[in-house]
């Protein structure tokens, strides 16, 4: 069967996509990264780049207003008929012509137990309120911020001299780890 056929969207260096990468080039992979879009210049392309993946740009500043950018976006996702959209380290909202042209086909990563502490600054809000335990959401995409199904969850124990750098950095080798086992689980012959 047939890898399924997955666009990844970052706006960073781009950690995520290199681990999905890594776990498509395996001869048993269930899916297959067919393109890479970012919002701005982000060190993360180059790794579509050296793995010969199209890589493209969707800047916001490019268009007259979200709803043109939105538009522009889905246009770009959906030129490579991806069964599954990853937000890897995607710093910007989807509007409803992205959720509306991949219903419940969008997935992303959140480094926070989601409910708990949505929205960009996850792991320094869960600092600043003193959790002992924290961890990593995979969750899919809706049209709210960090509301959409959990899909999975991994915690780990904030450390006593853990900064908001050196937790976020614990946590990511968590994203990582489990947003590939949801991608191979997700796109796995049923």
């Amino acid at each position: 069967m047939a890898p399924v056929p997955v666009v990844v969207l970052i706006s960073g260096t781009g950690s995520n996509l290199a681990a999905l990468l890594e776990a498509s080039r395996t001869g048993d992979s269930s899916f297959e990264i067919v393109g890479v879009i970012a919002d701005r210049e982000a060190a993360g392309l180059a790794h579509a780049t050296s793995a010969g993946i199209p890589a493209e740009i969707v800047r916001l500043g490019d268009f007259p207003d979200r709803e043109a950018w939105d538009g522009a976006l889905a246009a770009a996702i959906s030129r490579y008929a991806p069964q599954l959209v990853v937000l890897a380290g995607f710093m910007k909202l989807l509007g409803p012509a992205v959720l509306e042209a991949h219903p419940g086909r969008i997935i992303n990563t959140h480094p926070a137990l989601l409910p708990s502490f949505p929205g960009a600054h996850g792991v320094r809000d869960a600092l600043a309120y003193g959790v002992k335990v924290t961890g990593a959401s995979v969750i899919e995409v809706d049209a709210g911020v960090d509301t959409g199904r959990i899909l999975a969850q991994a915690a780990l124990e904030v450390l006593p001299e853990d900064d908001e750098a050196s937790l976020h950095e614990r946590i990511k080798v968590l994203e990582r780890r489990m947003l590939v086992d949801v991608v191979a689980d997700l796109t796995r012959p049923r």
